[in-house]
Parts: C-alpha cells; sequence; structure tokens
C-alpha cells in the first residue's frame, strides 16, 4: 500500500522538478530580502486587522460627548474624536474601507487594462496606435488631478471613489501587457499555434496572457498602495467618501481642525497611510526583484 502511495508521489516530484526548484528558489530570494519579509509581514497584517476588525475593535464605537477629545490611553488607546469615538476602534474598522477601495479600483483597472493592452499589443496596426494615444492622454494628466475632475463629475461616493481611481490607474496595465505581449506575439510557441489553426482568442488567452502575470502583479502591488493614498486623498478633500464612514482620509481631514493640541485624532489615521502605502510598495519591489528574470540572475 506504501509503495502504491509513493510512486504517484514520485512521479509528481519528477514531472515538477523545475517548478520546485524555482519556488524553492524565489522562497530563497524572499527571506534574503528583509525589506520584502517586511512589506509581507505589513500587508498580511493589514489583511488580518481588516479581517477581524470586530474582534480587534472591541470597545463600541458611539457618539458620547462627555468623552470627546481624550487624550490616548489605557481605555481609549487612540484616543478619542470630537463626537466622543473611540478612534482606535475607527481607525481599524477603517482598514476595511481603505483596502476595499484598493481592491477593487486596482482589480476594475487591471481587468480593463490587461485586455485593451492584449488586443492593441497583438493586432497592432490603427488599433493599436488609437488605444494608445487614449492611454496617452490619460496619463499625460497627474493620476490625483485626474481623480479629482472625475469625482467633481460623478460626485463623491465609496463607490464612484472606486470608480474614479480605476479610470486613472488602468492605462499602466495597458503598457505594461502591450509591451509583453509585443515582444511574445512573433515568438515560436505563437506562431506554432497560429499553425495548428488556434484561434487568436486561444492564443491571447491561452499562450499570452499567462506571460503577463508578473509584471502585471508587480503593477499591482504597487498600484495598491497608491490607491489607498488616492482614496485618502479624495476623502479629505471632502470628494471621496463621506462622513461618517471611518475612512483614514475622511478622519485625517476631520482632525485637521483640531491640530496641534489634540494631535492624536489626525496623526494615528496618517501613521496607518504611511504604514500600508509603504508595506505595499516594499511587497511591490520584493515582487519584481522575485519576477523579473534579469533581476534573478
Amino acid at each position: 500500500m506504501d509503495e502504491l502511495l509513493r510512486n504517484p508521489l514520485n512521479n509528481w516530484l519528477q514531472n515538477n522538478e523545475a517548478r520546485i526548484k524555482e519556488a524553492k528558489y524565489s522562497f530563497y530570494l524572499v527571506t534574503k530580502s528583509p525589506l520584502t519579509v517586511a512589506g509581507i509581514a505589513i500587508v498580511v497584517a493589514m489583511f488580518l486587522i481588516a479581517a477581524f476588525a470586530d474582534i480587534i475593535a472591541t470597545y463600541p464605537s458611539f457618539t458620547d460627548m462627555s468623552q470627546r477629545l481624550l487624550p490616548p490611553g489605557s481605555i481609549h488607546f487612540f484616543g478619542t474624536d470630537d463626537m466622543g469615538r473611540d478612534l482606535f476602534s475607527r481607525v481599524i474598522h477603517g482598514s476595511r474601507i481603505s483596502l476595499s477601495i484598493g481592491s477593487v479600483s486596482v482589480t476594475l483597472a487591471a481587468l480593463i487594462g490587461i485586455n485593451v493592452g492584449l488586443l492593441s499589443g497583438y493586432f497592432g496596426g490603427k488599433l493599436d496606435e488609437f488605444i494608445m494615444r487614449i492611454a496617452d492622454v490619460f496619463l499625460a494628466i497627474p493620476t490625483l488631478i485626474l481623480a479629482i475632475l472625475i469625482m467633481t463629475t460623478i460626485g463623491p461616493s465609496l463607490y464612484n471613489a472606486m470608480i474614479a481611481i480605476a479610470i486613472t490607474l488602468w492605462p499602466r496595465y495597458s503598457r505594461v501587457t502591450r509591451g509583453v505581449v509585443l515582444s511574445l506575439r512573433e515568438q515560436l510557441f505563437v506562431e506554432a499555434a497560429r499553425a495548428v489553426s488556434a484561434t487568436n482568442r486561444r492564443i491571447i488567452f491561452r499562450h499570452i496572457l499567462p506571460n503577463c502575470v508578473a509584471p502585471i502583479t508587480v503593477q499591482g502591488s504597487l498600484d495598491y498602495g497608491e490607491s489607498i493614498l488616492m482614496a485618502a486623498a479624495l476623502g479629505f478633500l471632502g470628494l471621496g467618501v463621506q462622513p461618517p464612514t471611518p475612512e483614514w482620509g475622511v478622519l485625517i481631514s476631520s482632525g485637521r481642525f483640531f491640530l496641534p493640541i489634540w494631535w492624536w485624532y489626525a496623526s494615528f489615521p496618517g501613521i496607518f497611510i504611511v504604514i500600508a502605502v509603504l508595506g505595499f510598495n516594499l511587497l511591490g519591489d520584493g515582487l519584481r526583484d522575485i519576477l523579473d528574470p534579469r533581476l534573478r540572475r
């Protein structure tokens, strides 16, 4: 019985020997870089905080004017705001909102940009020129300014902020995807697929798209932190998430009126923004070092 179980396992190990070695080397590269490990730890911690926010933030966040603007202490770890609400609970729950904005906006931007980049790079010609000129227009405008213009048009709300950020980010994914497609569309494996009468759809999504995963993943991890920062900026300006939703930018906007005496009101949400953005940037740099073949040598 043990021999029967051992044979399939040995066969699997032999068939996937190259992948196993690649995974081991990737793990080695991760552990070799303290900054990458720090980025992974920060990102994992942020997602755990968001997932278990109801358990972590045990103090009820209700209005109590007798408790307004209390300094950080053993009961209110981050103090209270101008309405007497526990700031620690609001910051912890705000992590859900900020990470949700990052997840949705980056996913939407990637879905738009990847499909546009695949079509542009594979078919080329006038279609490529048309799409890339549109992307150039978006890239010519600073992302925050473009997001502000979009929000003033469609109105401030949580979902509109996600859409606005996604619109500002999609050209990056189209550029990255197009560059990979241009380098692959004349390769032998693509020519072989054409020789056996594979459809364009199959060639694009079965043979070319998997090779775009690595650079897109790196771009997404870097954009995740930027989307959190943009959402906070929009909330600070009153164009994104609206009060009383405890989004980090909204909390800073409310707390700025009480600086510098009641410093904790704006400081703790700002610290969480810095940590989250730093974590995703470190993760993105680490993924680039791991997934880029030129940097692995």
